[in-house]
């Protein structure tokens, strides 16, 4: 008779190694089948392209805010709009003074002589132009050079000596109290920043009506529809050289920096990395604004321009009464008193301008 084996541990006498419970012939389920880990213990091959994409959209998202304060940084700040005693109040809406300098910094030996712009050291005013944008619409009123005004501690003057005897801060003191609208924003810009932006954008186009000649802003254009780069803009905006000398001049003035601003902001600048960012890396550099400004408001002063120049506001020139001169002063022109204040009390109270007092 067959001896029966002493235990089936014997015969397999690696099962209970094998198999807790004492099967001896395994569990044909408990592997993968291709010699595996056990059912229950399969590695799972981690998926990584979750984690990829959400790295993807983290860059994506902080490339923008890391440009936006890299090109903010690089705007040049100055303490401008300080309090001083019986200063305008806040009114509503939102009011910029936007002034153009003779500023040559930036400008090489060879671009001075190219656009005629001398070696003069320092910075004046060459344009000033107020802007307000709120629920009364858009308005950019040029205030002229010449406008003969109280300047606080120097008497009368023409309007540009407020910066030759105080810089921007008395200039907005002086805006101020000839106006009673509060300034909240402050951007100026020199003769190289200006070249620099329009040539950033690859110029601006212009109609030119009759021949423009005038050797002391380095001008000499023909009529028609053009494209102007920075050096022959600069002339156009400078010159004087016409019949009604510095009104025909802020009137070209605003006319110039209402294009220049729609093509800044059209889709053809902003999506283009060859204008976009030249552009901004310009505009950023040259502008100087107050030290409580930003680039999100500059942002929105274009913006605004953009769309006064585009036919939804209202440009003009303060309403002009006549001229006159003065020792120490030369040619001037004075406001119309009536035309004008009617005109900035619609801007201090955030209304639409009157039609009437609109300079044709």
């Amino acid at each position: 008779m067959a001896r029966r084996p002493a235990s089936s541990q014997a015969e397999h006498p690696y099962a209970y190694e094998q198999d807790p419970y004492g099967d001896a012939y395994g569990d044909p389920y408990g592997r993968d089948g291709y010699g595996g880990e056990p059912y229950g213990r399969r590695r799972v091959r981690k998926r990584r392209w979750p984690r990829v994409l959400a790295v993807l959209l983290i860059l994506l998202l902080a490339a923008p805010v890391a440009g936006y304060f890299y090109l903010d940084s690089r705007l040049n700040r100055e303490a401008v709009l300080q309090d001083y005693a019986g200063r305008v109040a806040d009114t509503p809406g939102t009011n910029w003074l936007i002034v153009g300098s003779d500023s040559r910094e930036g400008l090489s030996r060879e671009q001075k002589r190219r656009f005629a712009t001398g070696d003069a050291q320092g910075r004046r005013t060459d344009s000033m132009m107020l802007l307000h944008f709120g629920d009364g619409g858009t308005t950019l009123v040029s205030l002229p050079r010449d406008s003969y005004v109280p300047i606080p501690g120097h008497g009368r003057n023409k309007l540009n000596a407020a910066f030759a005897f105080g810089g921007p801060k008395l200039l907005v003191r002086t805006v101020e109290q000839a106006t009673g609208v509060h300034i909240d924003h402050y951007a100026e810009i020199g003769f190289g920043g200006f070249v620099g932006v329009v040539d950033a954008i690859g110029g601006v186009e212009m109609c030119i009506k009759e021949p423009m000649r005038d050797r002391k802003a380095g001008l000499n254009l023909r009529p028609g529809c053009q494209t102007l780069d920075g050096g022959k803009a600069l002339g156009y905006v400078r010159t004087r050289a016409s019949a009604r000398a510095d009104l025909d001049r802020v009137e070209r003035q605003r006319q110039f920096f209402g294009a220049l601003m729609k093509k800044s902001t059209s889709p053809g600048v902003l999506l283009n990395p060859f204008r976009s960012i030249p552009l901004a890396l310009n505009a950023t550099e040259n502008f100087t604004v107050d030290d409580g400004d930003h680039l999100i408001d500059l942002l929105r002063m274009m913006w605004a321009m953009r769309g006064v120049t585009g036919g939804d506001g209202v440009t003009t020139t303060v309403p002009i009464g006549g001229s006159g001169s003065a020792a120490g002063v030369g040619a001037y022109i004075t406001w119309d008193r009536a035309k004008a204040g009617r005109l900035f009390d619609a801007l201090k109270q955030d209304r639409p301008v009157p039609s009437d007092v609109i300079t044709k």
